[in-house]
Protein backbone atom coordinates (compact mmCIF):
# COMPACT_ATOMS: atom_id res chain seq x y z
CA UNK A 1 0.00 0.00 0.00
CA UNK A 2 1.27 3.61 -0.63
CA UNK A 3 1.62 5.81 2.18
CA UNK A 4 1.97 9.64 1.84
CA UNK A 5 1.57 11.11 5.10
CA UNK A 6 1.92 9.33 8.82
CA UNK A 7 0.25 10.79 11.42
CA UNK A 8 0.46 10.65 15.12
CA UNK A 9 -2.77 11.18 16.99
CA UNK A 10 -3.11 10.76 20.86
CA UNK A 11 -4.55 11.78 24.11
CA UNK A 12 -1.84 12.22 27.14
CA UNK A 13 -2.00 14.27 30.19
CA UNK A 14 0.61 12.37 32.19
CA UNK A 15 3.08 12.53 29.13
CA UNK A 16 3.61 8.90 28.58
CA UNK A 17 1.55 8.16 25.78
CA UNK A 18 2.92 11.51 23.53
CA UNK A 19 6.27 9.91 24.48
CA UNK A 20 5.27 6.28 22.82
CA UNK A 21 3.45 7.76 20.03
CA UNK A 22 6.84 10.18 19.50
CA UNK A 23 8.76 7.46 19.28
CA UNK A 24 7.05 5.16 17.22
CA UNK A 25 5.93 7.65 14.84
CA UNK A 26 9.90 9.02 14.64
CA UNK A 27 11.03 5.54 13.66
CA UNK A 28 8.32 4.74 10.91
CA UNK A 29 9.16 8.32 9.36
CA UNK A 30 12.60 7.84 9.18
CA UNK A 31 12.30 4.52 7.61
CA UNK A 32 10.02 5.72 5.16
CA UNK A 33 11.64 9.22 4.38
CA UNK A 34 8.02 11.15 5.74
CA UNK A 35 7.26 13.60 7.41
CA UNK A 36 5.33 12.88 11.01
CA UNK A 37 2.17 15.48 11.29
CA UNK A 38 0.78 15.72 14.78
CA UNK A 39 -3.20 15.80 16.69
CA UNK A 40 -2.81 16.10 20.28
CA UNK A 41 -6.21 16.31 21.75
CA UNK A 42 -5.51 16.21 25.30
CA UNK A 43 -6.68 19.68 25.73
CA UNK A 44 -10.40 20.62 25.54
CA UNK A 45 -9.69 23.46 22.73
CA UNK A 46 -8.12 20.17 20.32
CA UNK A 47 -11.30 18.44 20.93
CA UNK A 48 -13.49 21.07 18.87
CA UNK A 49 -12.70 19.94 15.30
CA UNK A 50 -13.22 16.80 13.15
CA UNK A 51 -10.33 15.40 11.14
CA UNK A 52 -10.55 13.41 8.00
CA UNK A 53 -7.64 11.45 6.59
CA UNK A 54 -7.14 9.86 3.47
CA UNK A 55 -6.42 6.10 2.12
CA UNK A 56 -2.50 6.83 1.67
CA UNK A 57 -2.34 8.20 5.37
CA UNK A 58 -1.23 6.30 8.11
CA UNK A 59 -2.64 7.17 11.35
CA UNK A 60 -0.77 5.77 14.67
CA UNK A 61 -3.49 6.14 17.52
CA UNK A 62 -2.53 6.63 21.08
CA UNK A 63 -4.04 6.57 24.29
CA UNK A 64 -4.04 6.13 28.07
CA UNK A 65 -5.75 3.11 30.06
CA UNK A 66 -8.02 4.24 32.06
CA UNK A 67 -10.03 1.25 33.86
CA UNK A 68 -9.27 -0.85 31.36
CA UNK A 69 -10.87 0.88 28.65
CA UNK A 70 -9.61 4.15 26.76
CA UNK A 71 -10.64 7.07 28.79
CA UNK A 72 -14.60 7.69 28.55
CA UNK A 73 -14.54 10.90 28.54
CA UNK A 74 -12.50 11.38 25.58
CA UNK A 75 -14.98 8.26 23.90
CA UNK A 76 -17.04 10.70 21.99
CA UNK A 77 -14.81 12.71 20.19
CA UNK A 78 -13.20 9.89 18.89
CA UNK A 79 -16.44 8.15 17.89
CA UNK A 80 -17.62 11.20 16.03
CA UNK A 81 -14.98 13.53 15.09
CA UNK A 82 -12.99 11.63 13.02
CA UNK A 83 -13.34 10.16 9.28
CA UNK A 84 -10.51 7.84 7.90
CA UNK A 85 -11.62 7.10 3.98
CA UNK A 86 -9.81 4.43 4.34
CA UNK A 87 -6.85 5.84 5.52
CA UNK A 88 -4.46 2.88 7.69
CA UNK A 89 -4.50 2.97 11.07
CA UNK A 90 -2.17 1.47 14.22
CA UNK A 91 -3.83 1.76 17.75
CA UNK A 92 -1.63 2.00 20.56
CA UNK A 93 -2.59 1.97 24.19
CA UNK A 94 -0.42 2.84 27.52
CA UNK A 95 -0.95 0.86 30.22
CA UNK A 96 0.67 1.24 34.12
CA UNK A 97 1.57 -2.32 34.63
CA UNK A 98 -1.20 -4.16 35.65
CA UNK A 99 -3.48 -4.76 32.22
CA UNK A 100 -4.89 -3.06 29.06
CA UNK A 101 -7.59 -5.24 29.52
CA UNK A 102 -10.63 -3.99 26.99
CA UNK A 103 -8.87 -0.99 26.07
CA UNK A 104 -6.94 -2.27 22.58
CA UNK A 105 -10.04 -3.99 21.32
CA UNK A 106 -12.64 -0.95 22.14
CA UNK A 107 -9.70 1.43 20.43
CA UNK A 108 -9.45 -1.22 17.35
CA UNK A 109 -13.08 -1.19 16.82
CA UNK A 110 -13.87 2.83 17.08
CA UNK A 111 -11.36 2.89 14.41
CA UNK A 112 -12.92 0.28 12.41
CA UNK A 113 -16.18 2.21 12.67
CA UNK A 114 -14.93 5.10 11.36
CA UNK A 115 -13.32 3.82 8.48
CA UNK A 116 -9.90 3.38 9.08
CA UNK A 117 -7.85 -0.24 8.32
CA UNK A 118 -6.25 -1.58 11.61
CA UNK A 119 -3.18 -2.79 10.08
CA UNK A 120 -1.59 -3.54 13.71
CA UNK A 121 -1.99 -2.77 17.14
CA UNK A 122 -0.07 -2.42 20.36
CA UNK A 123 -0.27 -2.17 24.34
CA UNK A 124 2.81 -0.17 25.64
CA UNK A 125 3.86 -0.43 29.85
CA UNK A 126 4.42 3.03 31.27
CA UNK A 127 4.23 4.24 34.44
CA UNK A 128 1.23 4.17 35.91
CA UNK A 129 0.10 7.86 36.34
CA UNK A 130 -1.15 7.03 40.26
CA UNK A 131 2.05 5.73 41.54
CA UNK A 132 5.53 7.10 41.63
CA UNK A 133 6.69 3.77 41.69
CA UNK A 134 4.46 0.99 39.66
CA UNK A 135 6.62 0.08 36.71
CA UNK A 136 8.97 3.20 37.66
CA UNK A 137 11.01 3.93 34.50
CA UNK A 138 8.95 2.41 31.84
CA UNK A 139 9.12 2.21 28.70
CA UNK A 140 12.68 1.37 29.67
CA UNK A 141 15.40 0.54 27.17
CA UNK A 142 13.98 -2.98 26.67
CA UNK A 143 10.17 -1.30 25.71
CA UNK A 144 11.77 0.88 23.53
CA UNK A 145 13.95 -1.62 21.60
CA UNK A 146 10.78 -3.90 20.92
CA UNK A 147 8.45 -0.32 20.08
CA UNK A 148 11.34 -0.25 16.99
CA UNK A 149 11.06 -3.13 16.19
CA UNK A 150 7.14 -3.09 16.24
CA UNK A 151 8.01 -0.10 13.75
CA UNK A 152 10.11 -1.84 11.43
CA UNK A 153 7.29 -4.71 11.47
CA UNK A 154 4.19 -2.18 10.39
CA UNK A 155 6.50 -0.88 7.75
CA UNK A 156 7.31 -4.16 6.10
CA UNK A 157 3.90 -5.05 6.39
CA UNK A 158 2.11 -1.54 4.76
CA UNK A 159 4.40 -1.72 1.94
CA UNK A 160 3.76 -5.26 1.34
CA UNK A 161 -0.09 -5.06 1.60
CA UNK A 162 -1.74 -5.58 -1.58
CA UNK A 163 -5.36 -5.91 0.34
CA UNK A 164 -6.97 -6.32 3.78
CA UNK A 165 -6.83 -9.49 4.68
CA UNK A 166 -8.73 -11.00 7.60
CA UNK A 167 -7.37 -7.89 9.60
CA UNK A 168 -5.94 -7.88 13.03
CA UNK A 169 -6.55 -9.69 15.71
CA UNK A 170 -6.63 -8.34 19.16
CA UNK A 171 -7.40 -9.99 23.03
CA UNK A 172 -10.12 -8.57 24.51
CA UNK A 173 -13.90 -8.90 25.01
CA UNK A 174 -16.26 -7.85 21.62
CA UNK A 175 -17.48 -5.70 22.37
CA UNK A 176 -16.06 -4.34 25.73
CA UNK A 177 -18.87 -4.77 27.85
CA UNK A 178 -17.25 -3.62 31.31
CA UNK A 179 -14.78 -1.57 33.28
CA UNK A 180 -12.41 -2.57 35.26
CA UNK A 181 -13.40 -2.48 38.79
CA UNK A 182 -10.60 -0.67 41.33
CA UNK A 183 -10.43 -2.74 44.80
CA UNK A 184 -8.83 -1.74 48.12
CA UNK A 185 -5.80 -2.87 50.39
CA UNK A 186 -8.95 -4.85 51.78
CA UNK A 187 -9.74 -6.65 48.31
CA UNK A 188 -13.41 -4.71 48.39
CA UNK A 189 -14.50 -2.36 45.55
CA UNK A 190 -13.18 1.07 45.99
CA UNK A 191 -15.35 3.76 44.57
CA UNK A 192 -13.58 7.05 44.43
CA UNK A 193 -15.13 9.28 41.09
CA UNK A 194 -15.92 12.34 43.70
CA UNK A 195 -11.87 12.72 44.64
CA UNK A 196 -10.21 15.06 43.26
CA UNK A 197 -6.91 17.04 43.78
CA UNK A 198 -6.12 18.89 46.55
CA UNK A 199 -3.95 22.00 47.14
CA UNK A 200 -1.17 23.01 49.69
CA UNK A 201 -1.48 26.40 49.60
CA UNK A 202 1.68 26.82 51.44
CA UNK A 203 3.57 25.68 48.41
CA UNK A 204 1.20 27.11 45.55
CA UNK A 205 1.96 30.17 43.87
CA UNK A 206 -0.57 30.51 41.24
CA UNK A 207 1.17 29.96 38.02
CA UNK A 208 -1.60 28.69 36.68
CA UNK A 209 0.06 25.76 34.83
CA UNK A 210 -2.42 23.55 36.49
CA UNK A 211 -5.88 25.46 34.75
CA UNK A 212 -3.90 25.26 31.68
CA UNK A 213 -3.02 21.73 31.15
CA UNK A 214 -5.91 19.90 32.62
CA UNK A 215 -7.69 17.99 29.78
CA UNK A 216 -11.40 18.44 31.60
CA UNK A 217 -10.74 22.27 31.77
CA UNK A 218 -11.99 21.16 35.68
CA UNK A 219 -9.84 23.96 38.06
CA UNK A 220 -11.48 26.87 38.32
CA UNK A 221 -9.91 29.57 36.17
CA UNK A 222 -9.56 32.01 39.08
CA UNK A 223 -8.49 29.68 41.59
CA UNK A 224 -5.81 27.09 41.42
CA UNK A 225 -7.17 25.29 44.48
CA UNK A 226 -10.77 24.51 43.38
CA UNK A 227 -12.14 22.03 41.02
CA UNK A 228 -15.17 22.88 39.76
CA UNK A 229 -15.31 20.17 36.72
CA UNK A 230 -15.07 16.57 36.08
CA UNK A 231 -11.89 15.18 37.33
CA UNK A 232 -10.72 11.76 35.58
CA UNK A 233 -7.87 11.10 37.97
CA UNK A 234 -5.23 11.53 34.96
CA UNK A 235 -2.82 13.29 37.37
CA UNK A 236 -1.67 15.77 35.10
CA UNK A 237 -2.14 18.40 37.52
CA UNK A 238 0.04 16.69 40.25
CA UNK A 239 2.58 15.55 37.96
CA UNK A 240 3.40 18.75 35.93
CA UNK A 241 3.06 21.44 39.14
CA UNK A 242 6.37 23.17 39.16
CA UNK A 243 5.72 23.39 43.01
CA UNK A 244 4.74 19.87 43.85
CA UNK A 245 1.62 21.49 45.43
CA UNK A 246 -1.18 19.56 43.76
CA UNK A 247 -1.98 16.13 45.59
CA UNK A 248 -5.01 13.38 46.47
CA UNK A 249 -6.09 12.28 49.91
CA UNK A 250 -8.83 10.56 49.18
CA UNK A 251 -8.73 7.54 51.61
CA UNK A 252 -10.30 5.27 49.29
CA UNK A 253 -8.73 6.33 46.08
CA UNK A 254 -5.05 5.93 48.34
CA UNK A 255 -6.13 3.11 49.38
CA UNK A 256 -6.29 1.40 46.11
CA UNK A 257 -2.97 2.51 44.71
CA UNK A 258 -1.52 1.09 47.79
CA UNK A 259 -3.50 -2.32 46.69
CA UNK A 260 -1.82 -1.73 42.78
CA UNK A 261 1.43 -1.04 44.68
CA UNK A 262 1.06 -4.55 46.61
CA UNK A 263 0.02 -6.78 43.67
CA UNK A 264 1.53 -5.93 40.33
CA UNK A 265 4.44 -5.30 40.88
CA UNK A 266 5.64 -8.28 38.29
CA UNK A 267 6.92 -6.65 35.31
CA UNK A 268 4.44 -6.54 33.08
CA UNK A 269 5.25 -7.01 29.00
CA UNK A 270 4.10 -5.17 25.98
CA UNK A 271 2.46 -6.81 23.53
CA UNK A 272 2.33 -6.23 19.47
CA UNK A 273 -0.25 -7.40 16.77
CA UNK A 274 0.31 -7.73 13.29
Amino acid sequence: MKIERIWKVYFSPAGSTRLIMSRLADKIGKVLGLTVHTHDYTLPTRRERKMEFEETDLVLWGTPVYAGRIPNKTLPYVQHFFEGHGAMAVPVVAFGNRSFDNSLIELKNELENNRFHVVAAGAVVSRHSFSKILAEGRPDLEDWKKLDQFADNIVKKVVGLTDWGMGVNVPGDNPPNQYYTPKGLDGETTVFLKAVPQTDLNKCDACSVCIKICPMSAIEKNDPSKVTGTCIKCQACVLRCPQQAKYFDDKAFLSHVAMLERDFTRRAEPAFFL
